[in-house]
């Protein structure tokens, strides 16, 4: 199946709001998000070497475009307290224009488009 989307979001998980900040400032000061939310606390439920764990963890969902998205997942990695960090790419399939250029704008490498 073929996916055309030129935009869309990155969902990373991190073990507490300071690496999420981090991780959301990192991509915007590199250019690579236009913009990172964090949400500071949800309780992750999961299977993990085959045992059910409970926890506490923080959010940052960043804006990007599809081409710079794979930089940002291998930037996330690098830096990613996790041996097997959550970072996974949602097509965005439309929106505001406005928003989506703004987003395209901010994340053109500088000295780009």
């Amino acid at each position: 199946m073929s996916v055309n989307y030129s935009h869309c979001l990155v969902y990373v998980t991190a073990a507490d709001v300071e690496e999420a900040r981090e991780i959301g400032r990192s991509m915007v000061e590199a250019r690579l998000a236009a913009c990172a939310n964090v949400f500071p606390e949800m309780v992750p439920i999961f299977l993990w070497n085959g045992d059910i764990g409970e926890g506490s963890e923080s959010v940052v969902i960043m804006k990007t475009t599809r081409e710079r998205a794979g930089d940002l997942i291998a930037a996330v990695e690098a830096m990613h307290s996790y041996e097997c960090p959550c970072a996974v790419i949602l097509p965005v399939a439309g929106g505001s224009q406005a928003f989506l250029d703004w987003i395209s704008s901010e994340t053109t490498p500088e000295g780009g488009a």
